[in-house]
């Protein structure tokens, strides 16, 4: 299994164990070369994987789906909808992204991760394909990273013969990758400024490219969302006569309750009640995501004339784990990761902090702290200024990372205590020596961060910064 910068073990299903077999060098070569397809960027549009999977049969046609979009909470309430049909008896494909330790969490069959040798003859057969499609003009560019991916994920799942997809869209909704499959159930989990770039500059349009995941006869299942956000998502549902579930509707938190393994929620649904539901993650945000997790469940079972059940419910989510989410990893003194890179997403975290350390001297805390340019880095700061007197900026290992200096900076007025490390795992190092009794170490600011340091010195797996990035020099300076 993997390791923490910590030394600990990471525990859960989806864990990667270290190359034992022969297929090791193979499969970073396979990786090499598609992360390589980096440089691509990011390319919104559907007719290149339309083109990828009409070559290989449709595969995502063979399987019916979950599909979840959202800014915040997609990746753990698909874990949630998964151990829910996996309690029930299906077979689940399990489809996320970005990957922690491991480029293989992204697929997962019964949340067991696809194996060396299959990501190394799926990687060959869809970029063989892709490089047939480009000489005969059938595609104009060549595929992305994100897309040559989907068509692995889905072309594997085929051939496991998987009961139900549980998919997370990588960018939008729209006009992602994955918007392709045949969907019994989509979830808009959260919308918030965010990719303004790609996806739009108001909450209304971003709202509308989420929205584009609710096609014909699949019901549609929503969080909180903003009133202009909600009148997008309801307007497009209405024009796909998609009948909606809403978050305090027909989806309801009657109770919860923090708990030193987590949380325990009362869930009720139409014609269901789940009470004193274990949650094992932490935070209230998870509480939400679980709630919508149970009602698309239930609106799939339902969909597929299966029966659901409460108990089976329970089982499932109480078997996940999914690592990065305000996950201790270390204690006296405690060390949490969250891969929070949001303002919303970090005032859950800092709220989520106060439930777990109520009455924390901000004093004896502290916050490692590194993200990727394009982030609102003010707002950020400005929701995590509460929790600690305490900032360690570091380096993210992408060529988008903002540098400590320049978090220095921003930071300053906000954190009496401001230290640049050279790398993550000196920071988490520092932020450590300067928390006292009763507090605590949270890293935070961007996944590939909490990446970083779960993947340790995993060297089956490329190097997680983006093509073309320089690690920071050894030698460079930390000022406190």
């Amino acid at each position: 299994m993997g390791r923490t910068a910590s030394g600990r073990r990471i525990d859960g299903a989806a864990a990667v164990r270290p190359p034992d077999d022969g297929d090791a060098a193979a499969y970073r070569a396979a990786l090499d070369g598609l992360f390589a397809r980096r440089r691509f960027g990011l390319r919104p549009g559907l007719e290149v994987v339309h083109a990828l999977l009409e070559a290989h049969g449709h595969p995502e046609r063979a399987f019916p789906a979950v599909h979840i979009t959202g800014s915040k909470g997609k990746g753990s309430t698909a874990v949630f909808v998964e151990a829910i049909l996996r309690a029930h008896g299906l077979t689940t494909g399990l489809f996320t992204s970005p990957h922690l330790a491991s480029y293989r969490e992204r697929m997962q069959i019964d949340r067991v991760p696809i194996d060396r040798a299959e990501v190394v003859r799926g990687l060959a057969r869809v970029q063989a394909t892709a490089a047939r499609l480009e000489a005969t003009g059938a595609i104009d560019r060549p595929p992305t990273f994100f897309e040559v991916t989907t068509v692995v994920a889905f072309d594997w799942f085929r051939a496991r013969g998987i009961d139900v997809g549980v998919v997370e869209v990588g960018l939008g909704g729209r006009l992602d990758s994955t918007n392709v499959l045949r969907s019994r159930v989509g979830v808009v989990t959260t919308i918030e400024l965010e990719h303004t770039d790609v996806l739009g500059t108001t909450v209304s349009a971003i709202a509308g490219e989420k929205a584009g995941i609710l096609h014909p006869g699949m019901v549609g299942v929503v969080g909180r969302l903003p009133p202009d956000a909600r009148a997008t998502v309801g307007a497009a549902a209405g024009r796909a006569g998609v009948p909606l579930w809403d978050l305090d509707r027909e989806i309801r938190l009657a109770r919860r309750t923090v708990r030193p393994d987590g949380q325990e929620v009362d869930i009720d649904l139409p014609g269901v009640r789940l009470d004193r539901l274990r949650v094992p993650l932490a935070g209230t945000f998870q509480a939400t995501n679980v709630a919508l997790a149970v009602a698309a469940s239930e609106r799939f079972l339902a969909g597929e004339e299966r029966p659901f059940s409460p108990e089976r419910a329970r089982a499932g989510i109480a078997s996940v784990r999914w690592p990065g989410r305000l996950e201790a990893v270390a204690r006296a003194p405690d060390l949490l990761y969250d891969v929070a890179h949001t303002p919303e997403s970090a005032r859950a975290v800092a709220e989520s902090l106060g439930e777990l350390y109520p009455g924390a001297d901000p004093a004896a805390c502290a916050i490692v702290f590194g993200l990727l340019r394009g982030k609102a880095i003010d707002r950020i700061l400005a929701a995590l200024e509460p929790l600690a007197r305490t900032l360690v900026a570091v380096p993210v290992r992408s060529d988008r990372s903002v540098p400590p200096a320049e978090i220095r900076a921003h930071a300053a007025g906000r954190f009496p205590r401001l230290v640049v490390a050279r790398s993550a795992e000196e920071g988490v190092r520092l932020g450590r020596a300067a928390t006292g009794p009763g507090g605590f170490t949270l890293v935070v600011g961007s996944d590939y961060l909490v990446a970083e340091l779960l993947r340790g010195n995993n060297s089956e797996e490329p190097d997680l910064s983006d093509p073309g990035v320089e690690r920071p020099a050894p030698g460079a300076e930390v000022r406190p």
